[in-house]
């Protein structure tokens, strides 16, 4: 008994000593809600000032959810990117609007994204999350610099009363604007605590997963209608030596039909695919790449819960 007891107020007191020495530090979660397209990937970008998120015209680019982990002296912020916010029409879809869900639960400080000309979340329980949550809320109207001021005005005042629990601030993502401001306000913001990841690590990713989205990013760029959305990627060799990182990828489409559009006229696409994703991932990484592409069939993929656990959408 008395040791137990002993352990016990040694726990306690090591406890007591690391809220002492940690006081004066900042850490917590910063997770970005938002419609597809309004530029969620381009501002968590611009906050961590790596590219973790692919970006892309197209809607439901982001598939997943990327934290990108910016620490300073006093302050770790884990910034979450997430998937734009949509009536889900087949199981993928359900899992990458899980991953949204799972942003309001763990949020220090969340961050509402909306654009110029827009009026509501595509799912009213999710705006139903943003105006009654008990955390802080900063919106942020984005693409400010597609606006005049009368536009900004009526906007604002719009959003001041949909959302009154809100910090508004007007922002340009793309061009940089007023994102230090808000950076600097989520740190004010952010909870006393100790850093959550070693203060070296930038994203809770690993290095395939980065590879994949690379790869992933110039499909959406170069493909049409369906094609992109029918797509994952996986890498299953990754093998870094000194100066060159060896890479074997494999590009996974629903029909055959498909596959041969991937590929194209004597693999011309997909040759394309691989270079403009080699040089993307060479300034990723530093080094040089080389870099194998095939393609396969996995039909129904999207809809099948093996797969899904595979690709990394649903949990083991």
């Amino acid at each position: 008994m008395r040791e137990a007891f002993l352990f016990n107020m040694r726990t306690f007191e090591k406890k007591l000593v690391n809220m002492e020495s940690n006081q004066a530090h900042k850490a917590g979660f910063i997770n970005i809600i938002g419609n597809p397209n309004v530029g969620k990937s381009t501002l968590m970008n611009a906050f961590v000032g790596e590219k973790l998120s692919i970006i892309n015209s197209k809607a439901q680019t982001t598939r997943h959810r990327i934290l990108g982990i910016v620490n300073g002296d006093d302050f770790q912020a884990v910034f979450s990117d997430t998937p734009g916010i949509i009536k889900p029409a087949y199981q993928l879809q359900s899992s990458m609007m899980d991953f949204v869900k799972s942003a309001f639960q763990d949020a220090d400080v969340l961050i509402y994204l909306v654009e110029i000309g827009e009026k509501a979340l595509k799912d009213e329980s999710f705006f139903n999350k943003i105006v009654n949550a008990k955390i802080p809320v900063i919106l942020l109207l984005n693409k400010i610099d597609t606006a005049n001021e009368e536009q900004l005005v009526e906007q604002v005042t719009y959003w001041k009363e949909q959302v009154p629990n809100a910090e508004i601030f007007a922002i340009s993502a793309l061009k940089n604007f007023g994102v230090a401001e808000v950076f600097n306000r989520i740190i004010e913001l952010l909870p006393a605590s100790p850093a959550f990841y070693p203060k070296d690590q930038f994203t809770d990713k690993p290095e395939r997963f980065f590879v994949n989205e690379a790869i992933r990013e110039k499909i959406l760029k170069h493909y049409k209608k369906e094609i992109p959305y029918s797509v994952e990627v996986e890498t299953e060799d990754f093998e870094e030596e000194e100066h060159i990182i060896r890479i074997r990828s494999i590009i996974m489409t629903e029909r055959e039909s498909q596959k041969a559009i991937i590929i194209g006229h004597k693999g011309e696409s997909l040759r394309r695919v691989g270079t403009e994703a080699r040089k993307d991932l060479e300034r990723f990484f530093g080094k040089k790449i080389f870099i194998e592409l095939y393609v396969k069939v996995n039909k129904n993929w999207r809809n099948n819960e093996n797969q899904l656990k595979r690709f990394g959408y649903l949990g083991k």
